[in-house]
């Protein structure tokens, strides 16, 4: 009898170890500071703080950051947004524990040489410091932290319940955190009976995790659920959808599942609900100062950034520009807050400074812009990004002092249930692989809008052709130069205005330095020739302009240094010239930012020489904010489309072609319409070659079963971890009957009515695979006890299986990488590894097959259909074979459709 208990052997590495330690570690750490306060009543102060914070974040911090990054590789939805949202956590928890101790180090300082001075050893120093504490010190921590923790309640709480649809162990982990924040918030207003429930609760996370870490390592070391807990959840996610829930997902979104990458959607509403929930309680008056929350929010935008990066991994241009512009937004504002509450104080002074800013005008338009790049998603993207604009809208400083924190505070408010519900919506359906979770239908049909933006105009794409990967990120290049140019407009008579200056630095410093550096770095992995140098270098131009023009006035550099920032204007006027002919290879649009880019860095060097026209500096910069906004929905438009949207203009100068034959192709190829060409491909294959193969839905890489060395080197050609299994691929259910597995009628059945089609069945191995034709490539494919099963509805590779015999396969891609939907794709990518590709075009879908689980079909589970290594994509394929079994005496309807109840 097969074992039910098996699962994919990718599991081997498994980053939810490392999670559920960090955050059992992280309770353990602050676990032990409850108990001895509630037990002393006295609290921790100094260094002990500054060590318990530290630890905090390293361990609870970046350690589960890492456990989050693995687990997005990994394609677990789930986890990735648990564990970088609870790295956050825990590294905000870490910082405010740092903070009060060094609040609290610097009074024991004072009141120790108070006490050394007036030589009164009667006096109880600790009495005294606990008073201070309480009276200055603490009502701050109170204040702020309860800010913090009040979003992270509600986060954890859907963590919590999105996990019971995947196992038992992290609903049990993830809602004891729960709880435990609910207790650290109470503790903060409370007395130390709080503190002691928390420290109860912190213990069983510990333990949960202890054990749930144990379950996950053996699991992998024995490919056993030998501990229960994982493989089971408490309820079937299916149950939180409605017959019609299907029905409102975006047709043109389905696309972005094409990638070995989770979806970072949920992380990135996360670090949005956060950040603005935290800017409304400042804004409504219960937090008097931003010096802690500058940190909860600067921790939980450097997430959000990890959610760009891995939108960008998965080729989604949209969600890189969306969560780029919010994390970037979210940065600038705790920072002007920052300097506002902490270094400014006086109000009078801050709303005179904020008067002549006007950078945050650059985020109204980029916000439209996110608006319009949404109209073919769905309502719930559109209502989010219209109320982002809203937020835009209420933080403009034009706005009256008396009603700006209350409109923003407001703004805030609607955009943090916005995301909460995003939050869930996302997790859940992105779990199920299906909306289950309504988020509405398409505002705007893909058709009509390309029609729209593009006034009628069509444009040609060549087969297979996509977005490169350094063009993903153009939109969000163009908007950190827009909000770093039009924040640098001031006139002269705003120079000596500190407040404005002290303002002004946040906005210039993070949008053109830090965000355009962190641009430069992703465009690196797009390995396109100059992709990463403009913004690199113009992330050194807006950081020696904020220091020179803005902190520079502030700290009064002397006019002795001013000569070597001529010197480096000078130098940066070459560099951009050399830009602007890399420019003039593109599109007409960068040549004329880097044209205007010259012309910004010569008022620049005259600066440096106290020479500065200021009209001349203050029209530069605005076209250039106007270019840069163009430039952004252009290549936002255009890479959401992968088509010529909207105009870029040409390239001024187009490298020399030379003028030879075609050339030759890397690998022997063989056009799938003549039988020539298959029996090449068969000969190839015969021989113990690796070949690229079109299917009914993507291309593949396949191995004859006949050379178990061949497919030991699909690993290699592909870059695919060694524990990643490959299944097998035959001509018909025929051939399957023929070597007489032990099926269960219920499971010929299902497999007769989807077979042949885009349909994968994890079935048990046995020794019928040997009358298969597996023969000595039994060990190499699928796992110890499962084999995956595909019957393409293709001619070809239906043809060329009953010349070859079975076939290994796999997507033909790089491991991480987008699939392969035309031959050309297949032979620039793999074209040097492999040994020959049989040409047969674009392929029928963008997609790989859907995998169902059928070890355990004849139970009636549901849970097994859905493995979390295979993505799940419901076709409706399986949804018209349920309806044979109506008159099917053999197989009850009912019985079938509780297998396979994911549908």
């Amino acid at each position: 009898m097969a074992n039910l208990n098996v699962f994919p052997a990718s599991f081997y590495g498994e980053p939810g170890v490392l999670g559920m330690l960090a955050n059992g570690i992280s309770a353990f750490l602050v676990l032990l500071q409850n108990f001895n306060t509630a037990r002393t009543g006295i609290l921790p102060v100094g260094v002990e703080n500054i060590l318990a914070g530290v630890h905090l974040i390293l361990i609870g911090g970046i350690c589960q950051l890492v456990a989050g990054l693995l687990s997005f590789r990994k394609y677990d939805h789930l986890s990735g947004t648990a564990f970088i949202g609870y790295a956050a956590l825990w590294g905000s928890y870490g910082a405010t524990r740092i903070y009060y101790g060094v609040a609290t180090g610097a009074v024991t300082t004072t009141m120790q040489a108070q006490h050394d001075t007036m030589n009164n050893m009667s006096t109880n120093l600790t009495s005294n410091l606990s008073l201070i504490n309480t009276t200055s010190v603490l009502p701050l921590l109170e204040s702020a932290a309860i800010s913090g923790l009040v979003p992270y309640i509600l986060l954890s709480f859907l963590l919590a319940f999105c996990s019971a649809t995947v196992n038992y162990i992290m609903p049990f982990v993830f809602g004891a955190i729960t709880l435990t924040l609910i207790f650290e918030a109470a503790a903060l207003v409370a007395n130390s009976w709080a503190l002691v429930v928390a420290g109860i609760l912190e213990l069983l996370i510990l333990i949960f995790a202890i054990y749930g870490s144990a379950a996950l390592l053996v699991k992998g070391l024995t490919q056993r659920l030998a501990l229960k807990g994982f493989g089971t959840p408490l309820f079937n996610v299916l149950l939180l959808g409605t017959p019609n829930s299907a029905s409102a997902q975006s047709i043109g979104q389905e696309k972005k599942k094409n990638t070995k990458y989770a979806e970072p959607m949920a992380l990135g509403s996360f670090c949005d609900t956060v950040s603005s929930f935290i800017f409304a309680f400042y804004c409504f008056g219960y937090v008097t100062s931003f010096a802690l929350g500058v940190a909860w929010v600067s921790i939980i935008s450097a997430a959000q950034l990890f959610a760009t990066y891995y939108a960008h991994l998965r080729q989604d241009c949209y969600h890189t520009t969306k969560f780029g512009l919010h994390a970037t937004y979210w940065l600038i504002k705790a920072w002007e807050e920052f300097v506002a509450s902490v270094l400014i104080e006086d109000a009078n002074k801050v709303s005179s400074g904020r008067e002549a800013m006007v950078g945050d005008w650059f985020f109204v338009a980029a916000a439209l812009v996110l608006c319009v790049g949404s109209l073919n998603t769905d309502c719930l993207e559109l209502s989010h990004n219209m109320l982002f604009l809203l937020l835009t809208i209420s933080s403009v400083p034009q706005i009256p002092p008396q009603g700006y924190y209350v409109f923003f505070g407001v703004a805030c408010s609607l955009f943090t249930a916005a995301s909460l519900y995003g939050t869930f919506s996302r997790l859940i359906n992105t779990i199920a692989e299906k909306s289950l979770i309504p988020v509405g239908p398409q505002p705007v049909s893909t058709d009509q809008l390309k029609r729209i933006l593009s006034c009628g105009r069509s444009d040609r794409r060549d087969p297979g052709e996509s977005p490169q990967n350094d063009q993903i990120a153009d939109a969000l290049f163009y908007i950190s130069n827009g909000v770093a140019a039009l924040s640098a407009l001031h006139a002269k008579s705003t120079s000596a205005n500190s407040s404005f200056l002290h303002l002004t630095v946040p906005w210039v410093l993070i949008s053109g330095a830090v965000i355009q550096g962190y641009v430069s770095q992703v465009q690196v992995r797009g390995g396109r020739r100059f992709g990463s140098v403009i913004p690199f270098f113009y992330a050194v131009v807006w950081a020696t302009w904020t220091w020179f023009r803005f902190a520079g006035l502030l700290i009064q550099l002397s006019p002795m240094e001013a000569p070597g920032f001529t010197a480096g204007a000078i130098a940066f006027l070459v560099i951009n010239g050399f830009l602007m002919l890399i420019a003039s290879y593109r599109n007409l649009v960068l040549l004329f930012l880097t044209t205007i880019m010259e012309v910004v860095l010569v008022c620049f060097l005259l600066s440096t020489l106290r020479q500065l026209p200021y009209e001349l500096e203050i029209a530069m910069l605005v076209i250039f904010s106007i270019i840069c906004i163009y430039g952004a929905l252009a290549s936002l438009v255009n890479c959401i489309f992968t088509q010529r949207i909207l105009q870029m203009g040409p390239a001024l100068f187009k490298g020399q072609k030379k003028k030879e034959e075609k050339p030759q192709s890397p690998c022997p190829v063989a056009e799938s319409r003549l039988t020539s060409g298959l029996l090449k491909i068969t000969k190839l294959l015969d021989e113990g070659g690796v070949c690229g193969i079109p299917t009914d839905t993507v291309y593949a890489l396949a191995a004859s079963c006949k050379n178990p060395q061949a497919i030991e080197k699909i690993y290699n050609i592909k870059d695919r971890p060694a524990e990643k299994p490959i299944c097998i691929c035959i001509s018909s259910v025929e051939q399957l009957l023929a070597a007489k597995p032990p099926f269960s009628p219920l499971l010929w059945e299902f497999m007769r009515n989807v077979y042949p089609g885009g349909i994968s069945c994890i079935v048990s191995k046995g020794d019928w695979l040997y009358k298969l034709g597996v023969g000595a490539a039994y060990d190499r494919v699928g796992t110890k006890d499962s084999i995956m099963i595909r019957v393409p509805d293709h001619t070809v590779t239906a043809h060329l299986c009953d010349l070859t015999g079975p076939l290994a396969i796999t997507s033909a891609n790089p491991s991480g990488e987008p699939d392969s939907t035309h031959h050309s794709m297949v032979l620039s990518r793999l074209g040097h590894k492999i040994q020959g590709v049989l040409c047969d075009g674009d392929s029928k879908e963008v997609v790989a097959s859907t995998v169902v689980n059928c070890l355990k079909i004849d139970e009636g589970t549901t849970n097994t259909i859905y493995e979390q290594t295979y993505p799940v994509k419901i076709l409706h394929r399986i949804k018209t074979s349920l309806s044979l079994f109506d008159s099917s005496p053999q197989v009850p309807l009912a019985s079938l459709g509780r297998a396979v109840s994911l549908l």
